[in-house]
């Protein structure tokens, strides 16, 4: 997945790639129906939830336009093997498949998105909020730890800048990457804290 369009210090003022994607797959009234997702009172959905169910749309749009008719449920069973690392043998037959059907299946995977880049779009494109229930912890800290992740990158990338403007750095088109790492010494796997909140658990219960 590549999001290179909502990257810091790499042409601020363009389109998110989310938007970009909507207006190419004439699907742009996903965006509105991601912002209720996302701000809805009862059933919403995270951010790590709407990026699979737009890389989803994005999929059964191109297999649309390659004429291939999926069945029901058909378009989630491809992009969970598509996006299985586990499963390789399953994910190499399903790209044989899509591609004897036409379709470009790099050029499909290079425009999934993450969860980073569903928020970029709803935040800064919808200028949508979402204020988690007092009485919900995991949101109210996932808030948390988002904020506290969006000052330290603005902050390292304003300091590189300024070092870069008066000739103390050489550094070409960046962009900083701010991740806490949380592992799980028990089961030897490991998440980013916001996923690690969202999953609601590691991989021990597995």
């Amino acid at each position: 997945m590549n999001d290179a369009d909502d990257r810091p210090g790499s042409g601020r003022g363009r389109r998110s790639k989310v938007a970009r994607l909507l207006q190419e797959y004439d699907i742009e009234d996903l965006g509105a129906e991601l912002e209720r997702r996302w701000t809805a009172d009862e059933d919403r959905q995270s951010l790590r939830e709407l990026a699979a169910y737009f890389n989803q749309r994005i999929l059964e749009r191109a297999l649309e336009d390659a004429d291939v008719r999926p069945l029901d449920g058909e378009v989630e069973n491809i992009y969970r093997l598509l996006t299985d690392d586990s499963s390789g043998a399953d994910r190499t037959r399903i790209r044989r498949r899509l591609e004897r059907d036409g379709l470009d299946v790099d050029a499909i995977e290079t425009d999934f998105v993450t969860y980073q880049a569903i928020r970029t779009y709803l935040k800064k494109h919808r200028g949508a909020e979402y204020t988690p229930d007092e009485t919900d912890p995991v949101e109210r800290e996932i808030t948390n730890i988002q904020q506290l992740r969006g000052r330290v990158d603005s902050v390292t990338e304003g300091k590189l800048e300024q070092l870069r403007a008066s000739g103390h750095l050489e550094l070409g088109t960046f962009r900083t990457l701010v991740d806490v790492r949380v592992v799980c010494e028990d089961c030897n796997t490991q998440f980013s804290a916001v996923e690690l909140l969202e999953r609601g658990h590691c991989n021990c219960s597995e």
